[in-house]
């Protein structure tokens, strides 16, 4: 039975349990249609400049869409195989499926990409009105997040799911405040389903938001705690469909496990890396500002906060807190959740009465400041990424269509802030030149595409591009660059790339000829057997 609740708005935390109405003037500008666009619109501003969107993992999945599409099937299905299965982890792969034989791949990627953070400002502004009737100054205070970490870091399934659960959140609550709960019930059937099939950890933070507000929904009509859980479990199962998809897929060859509990150093590290993306100082005084946006909310008596996302951030708080850093495959799952939380629980605060309209309005304007100078800066970041990329990928045009490409890419044991944008260039390279890059993914919990190429030995997958100027302790997927130049498969591969690399002894490319140079890059030609 599918149980009806309703959502009165603006429920307080700060000492009062009774709706309470704004007085406020709708037509304040942060409150507009007109604002909401702009917003939307500043928010794509970074991705604009780039041919391809500068995320860290992003030219990798880029390389997986090209064998997806089977365009150049008779050079790259020498190496590739490339099969669907209903797996939680498709929302892009199926996108760039339907779209690339229109406007083709890259141009798809971009699009979807684009799409992601003014889906995200919309999500923010659809949940603020609906719980608390109108847009509130510290709700602008989360729209930076719409570049987050996780979103940098190109985890862009993740990062459409959860654009999409934000949505889907807010109209669960709007459903469920107009007695909606059978249609509700009904219609979020296919609706969790997609969610599930976008990004598994995407469908699940949107189940905890949806169980906590039926937990405080049914509180509100009186029920105890023990009762409120079981009414919350209850209205929230038609949510609850994705299980058997997830049984099937975790029955399978798809494998995958559940690591790295309990690492609350790294968690901690999380919370402050919600904005990392260039400038450390600037980055993290950005973080700054919203937690201290958040202690005035917690310690300033005229401001107010939503029960209902108060309890929301606090469960999805408790799930990044117990979650491990790998589940089926999806590396950083907790670290995913962080900026989800600081987000819910900005949105959740509101101005109390005895705030004057001046400082209401000094707040939207210090928001409306912090999200664009965030933008301006994302901009030039991205701006800066992608002028790497170019200056590095000039290489590839060198390269013969078909050949096998062997990269090594500098990277080091302390990863500095600024995470670099090349980890997984040669995908671009696979998808422009039909190569073989050994930078795809071997995951167990991510089967669709699938490497052999067993002569390459452990040069066939990530992470065997990344090499190191000396070994790192307890790190064993990465090896230093002497260790990988000795370790070659010689004769099995046609091109040696080799992107800002530490130093090494020149003699370790003894029998390769160069071909194209620029600083400390190179490519070079690999004496290949013949029998290969």
């Amino acid at each position: 039975m599918i149980e009806t609740s309703s959502y009165p708005r603006d429920i307080l935390s700060n000492g009062s349990d009774a709706p309470t109405v704004t007085k406020q003037r709708d037509e304040d500008w942060w409150n507009t249609r007109t604002f909401l666009i702009l917003a939307m619109l500043a928010s794509m501003l970074p991705l604009i400049v780039p041919a391809v969107p500068p995320l860290v993992d992003l030219p990798g999945h880029i390389g997986r869409y090209r064998v997806m599409l089977g365009t150049d099937a008779a050079i790259l299905d020498q190496w590739y195989t490339f099969r669907w299965h209903l797996v939680g982890n498709l929302g892009v792969d199926i996108l760039v499926r339907a779209f690339a034989p229109l406007i083709g791949l890259e141009p798809a990627v971009k699009a979807v990409v684009l799409t992601i953070p003014p889906l995200t400002v919309l999500g923010i502004f659809a949940i603020a009105r609906e719980v608390h009737g109108r847009i509130h100054p510290f709700t602008l205070f989360a729209l930076p997040l719409a570049y987050n970490f996780s979103f940098q870091f190109g985890f862009v399934n993740y990062a459409l799911a959860m654009a999409l659960a934000l949505n889907a959140f807010a109209l669960w609550l709007a459903m469920g405040r107009r007695n909606l709960g059978l249609a509700r019930g009904i219609l979020f059937v296919p609706i969790s389903l997609a969610l599930w099939v976008c990004h598994l950890v995407g469908w699940g933070a949107f189940g905890v938001l949806v169980w906590s507000a039926e937990l405080i929904a049914a509180r509100d009509r009186g029920a105890t705690w023990v009762m409120a859980a079981l009414r919350a479990t209850q209205t929230s199962l038609p949510l609850a469909v994705p299980f058997v998809l997830l049984v099937a897929w975790r029955s399978g060859d798809a494998g995958g496990e559940l690591t790295g509990w309990w690492r609350y150093d790294l968690k901690m590290s999380w919370l402050a890396m919600i904005l990392r993306d260039r400038w450390m100082a600037f980055d993290v005084a950005s973080t700054a500002v919203l937690y201290l946006i958040l202690y005035k909310g917690i310690r300033d008596p005229r401001i107010s906060v939503s029960r209902n996302l108060a309890i929301s951030a606090s469960v999805l708080f408790l799930v990044f807190a117990i979650l491990p850093m790998r589940i089926f495959g999806s590396a950083y799952a907790d670290m995913r959740l962080a900026p989800f939380v600081i987000m819910l629980a900005l949105v959740a605060m509101k101005p109390g009465p005895h705030l004057t309209r001046r400082e209401t309005h000094r707040l939207a304007l210090a928001a409306a400041a912090v999200f664009g100078v965030r933008m301006i800066a994302t901009t030039i970041s991205f701006m800066g990424y992608d002028r790497d990329i170019r200056t590095e990928f000039a290489a590839v045009d060198t390269i013969r269509p078909g050949s096998i490409v062997v990269t090594l890419i500098g990277s080091s044991c302390s990863e500095s802030w600024s995470q670099s944008r090349l980890q997984h260039l040669p995908g671009l390279a696979m998808a422009r030149r039909a190569i073989f890059s050994n930078d795809q993914w071997a995951l167990a919990g991510a089967p669709l595409l699938r490497v052999h190429a067993p002569a390459l030995g452990r040069f066939a997958n990530d992470p065997s591009q990344l090499v190191l100027s000396k070994p790192c302790g307890s790190d064993v997927e990465r090896y230093p660059i002497a260790q990988s130049l000795a370790d070659l498969p010689r004769g099995q591969f046609d091109y040696l790339w080799l992107i800002r690399p530490p130093r090494f002894d020149p003699h370790l490319l003894a029998g390769f000829t160069p071909v194209w140079r620029r600083g400390d890059s190179a490519l070079y030609r690999a004496e290949v057997v013949e029998s290969r």
